[in-house]
């Protein structure tokens, strides 16, 4: 199968505003500037997603500016209760207005209104997500201040193009295994994370979509045999005839997948999954917890998502050939249809 590294430092896109080299990265390598973007500025989208996660507990944490509408979120799951809420302010034609980092590697991302105020610090290999968000659910207030530490390692890039429009491009960075520290804050509560045992993952994104997608991804972290094990999967995004964006963690280190596929029960998405790889490198039973669904339609806009919580086990074969045994990963996989 394909699986094109890019490894040359260059800018991202050519003159006419199409991707100049499709494929795969370990590193931001090809350089991000919306103004060499040639498509209008509504249909540009540049979003930062945090998600923290333990055993018991989770938080997910959204900046974006997608042209036409920005969409700040703050989700607070709690797996051992079984209940999560999720609170979204919209704003109309943010348009760069929120000015997003052009890297994942340095600035800082910051939304500010009357409700919500949230930070996503970055520098000297840590991030800091700092949030308060007033009358978050039943008119009580939700607070973080949670710090990912981030060594030097290995990501997970993608740049990838579609067929139908030259002008439209995505280029994602998910970065694994950053150990959490820090705690969460809701309704008399402290949810506090363990820097030992917790991790978070950054979905860093920019870029120019057509209008309806479907996609399916999942990602995980955990300690294996005391070093950091992690992974993303996903497809259905784009032309990824060039690269996938399925990727092991393993101590520092990325090990590229082929195919893998979602195999999601008709009809009931709390029934167990199965994943299967095309070569036979990751292959995991899953066991749901918890549907994290939303469905909003509203004039030209309609999302319709399932990001499902659970439990994973089975196999994934590194590199070199070496097996990782996964056994109740507490992890997320998701089928998002999109239409804006």
């Amino acid at each position: 199968m394909r699986n094109h590294e890019v490894t040359r430092r260059q800018p991202l896109l050519k003159e006419d505003g199409s991707l100049r080299e499709a494929g795969w990265s370990r590193q931001l390598v090809q350089c991000y500037d919306r103004t060499k973007i040639k498509a209008p500025a509504f249909r540009i989208k540049e979003w930062d997603y945090y998600l923290v996660l333990n055993e018991d507990f989770a938080g997910a944490f959204t900046v974006s500016d997608d042209g036409y509408i920005g969409l700040q979120s703050v989700s607070l799951l709690n797996f051992k209760e079984g209940w999560e809420h999720t609170e979204t302010i919209l704003n109309p034609f943010p348009m760069g207005r929120l000015h997003m980092p052009s890297t994942s590697k340095e600035g800082d991302t910051i939304y500010h209104d009357k409700r919500l105020h949230i930070e996503f610090r970055n520098g000297e290999g840590r991030r800091r997500l700092l949030c308060k968000f007033r009358n978050f659910y039943q008119g009580k207030d939700f607070e973080c201040n949670i710090t990912l530490r981030q060594p030097q390692m290995d990501t997970m890039v993608i740049a990838t193009p579609w067929k139908e429009d030259k002008r439209a491009f995505y280029y994602n960075q998910k970065i694994n295994c950053m150990s959490a520290s820090g705690s969460m804050r809701y309704d008399g509560k402290t949810y506090t994370f363990c820097p030992e045992t917790d991790f978070g993952t950054l979905d860093w994104g920019r870029g120019v979509w057509t209008y309806d997608n479907r996609w399916y991804w999942g990602s995980g972290n955990c300690m294996i045999e005391g070093k950091p094990f992690g992974f993303n999967i996903g497809y259905g995004f784009g032309d990824t005839s060039a690269a996938s964006e399925n990727v092991l963690h393993y101590d520092g280190k990325a090990h590229k997948l082929d195919d893998v596929t979602f195999h999601i029960p008709k009809g009931d998405y709390m029934k167990p999954w199965k994943f299967t790889s095309s070569d036979g490198r990751f292959e995991m039973d899953f066991l749901p917890v918890l549907d994290r669904k939303a469905k909003t339609e509203a004039v030209i806009i309609e999302t319709d998502q399932h990001q499902v919580f659970g439990r994973m086990s089975g196999q994934a074969v590194l590199d070199d050939g070496k097996v990782i045994e996964v056994k109740d990963l507490m992890c997320f996989a998701e089928d998002v249809h999109n239409r804006y």
